[in-house]
């Protein structure tokens, strides 16, 4: 466990935050600098095969021992824009007690165990946070260090039997571009799992599906003075659509489980034009183009009183639940539970009420379920990472690697190795002649 702390620590140091609508890939430089730091840590562990690519993608190969099917492990070294991640300051809570936990750098900043009922499960052992004044940056630097730490024990331990396995460290998953120039075919992998989830344990392979919409408000703007009968105020019409937004209903906080949402979360802009973002989430995928529908006929009302402005609904598709095409290669959750049990851990699954790189990458062909990490109260300055829910993490990863050992190789990696060595006989044999 000193390993995959340390390891984690000097990751969140890192400032990695993803910068939303920036035009650079990845948006921020210190994902770079993340990146390289990696490269170099999987070079000295013996992986093969290592490259940061040139839209910062760290690849990496550890070979196989044995004849089995190609897995992938993936995590993303972004954090949330949501909170700062400048100067984090890991603390640690050794031997937890259970009772609230007040951080150190911003008193007011408490994570009561009222808010947090995972808490209580964790008593006795070893919580991280930050100081407060950041996040801590456990989303996804918790993933990015369970697959390092699992890397250094499969390359140490070669008696362990295990076929190929893809190592892949995305950018920008927060702002949803971290699966857009991951390369599936390259990759050529069975299966993959991301490390981006929460409690011990948890398997997720069904995700929200998600489109965003923009609502653009162009208005007319002039001095306030002279604005009789000319003036055409976006912030006020945008403001009446917000308003007629569904509020007891259709909203984050006031579903759970398996209901849809539409949640406004950027608002910006002045008299001239306002825009807000809204996320449009539902694990039924037909629900979306009903969410959108309700936009944009509050967007006509608003339109017939305020037939000056102009008021645009554009919707984007994000991504959609994996659930449908993981049924593709039933394995890819199957073995996932077996690991878990081998190990003497209760594999609970579990629907993530929003997404991962998984669920693009499995749209594109590659199934890709979500394991747990051992990251609570993410995108939040009450962030906190349990360490033994991490070597868990570890653990399963390792146990994962031998479940698939004992698979067979796909017929595409047994029909490449017959034609090579079909290959290479046909030259033996000229040059015999």
């Amino acid at each position: 466990m000193s390993e995959l702390l340390t390891r984690f620590c000097r990751y969140v140091k890192v400032e990695t935050t993803a910068v939303d609508d920036a035009k650079d890939y990845p948006s921020s430089p210190g994902q770079w600098t993340l990146g390289k730091m990696l490269a170099g840590e999987l070079r000295k562990l013996g992986l093969k095969n290592v490259e940061v690519t040139n839209k910062g993608i760290v690849l990496a190969t550890i070979p196989g021992n044995t004849p089995a099917p190609t897995i992938a492990w993936l995590a993303h070294l972004d954090t949330s824009p949501e909170a700062s991640a400048k100067n984090v300051k890991p603390i640690l809570h050794e031997k937890y007690n259970g009772k609230d936990i007040v951080l150190p750098g911003d008193k007011t900043k408490v994570i009561r165990v009222a808010d947090s009922p995972r808490l209580k499960e964790l008593i006795g052992r070893t919580i991280i946070t930050s100081d407060g004044t950041t996040l801590l940056g456990a989303d996804d630097k918790a993933g990015v260090a369970v697959i390092m730490t699992a890397c250094d024990y499969l390359m140490k331990h070669p008696e362990i039997p295990h076929g190929t396995i893809k190592i892949c460290f995305s950018c920008d998953e927060e702002v949803g571009h971290g699966a857009d120039h991951i390369d599936v075919k390259k990759l050529a992998a069975t299966v993959a799992y991301t490390l981006d989830g929460e409690s011990e344990g948890e398997i997720e392979a069904e995700t929200f599906s998600a489109d965003q919409a923009v609502v653009t408000v162009t208005g007319y703007n002039i001095h306030p003075g002279l604005a009789y009968g000319k003036m055409v105020n976006a912030i006020r019409i945008l403001s009446e659509f917000i308003a007629r937004m569904p509020r007891k209903t259709l909203t984050p906080e006031t579903t759970c489980d398996r209901q849809q949402f539409l949640h406004p979360y950027v608002l910006e802009g002045g008299v001239a034009e306002a825009k807000v973002k809204i996320l449009l989430r539902s694990f039924d995928t037909r629900d979306l183009a009903k969410q959108a529908d309700l936009l944009r006929k509050i967007a006509a009302s608003l339109k017939t009183e305020f037939p000056k402005a102009q008021i645009d609904v554009t919707v984007t598709e994000q991504y959609r639940n994996m659930r449908d095409d993981m049924k593709k290669e039933p394995r890819a959750v199957a073995l996932a539970e077996r690991a878990h049990r081998n190990i003497g851990i209760k594999p609970a699954m579990k629907s993530i009420r929003g997404g991962t790189d998984g669920s693009r990458l499995t749209a594109m062909g590659l199934p890709t379920p979500n394991l747990s990490t051992g990251m609570h109260n993410f995108h939040s300055y009450l962030e906190y990472a349990c360490l033994e829910e991490m070597e868990t993490a570890v653990k399963v990863l390792i146990e994962l690697a031998r479940q698939w050992s004992h698979e067979e190789p796909d017929r595409k990696s047994q029909n490449k190795t017959k034609r090579t060595k079909a290959s290479t006989g046909k030259k033996k044999s000229k040059g015999k002649k």
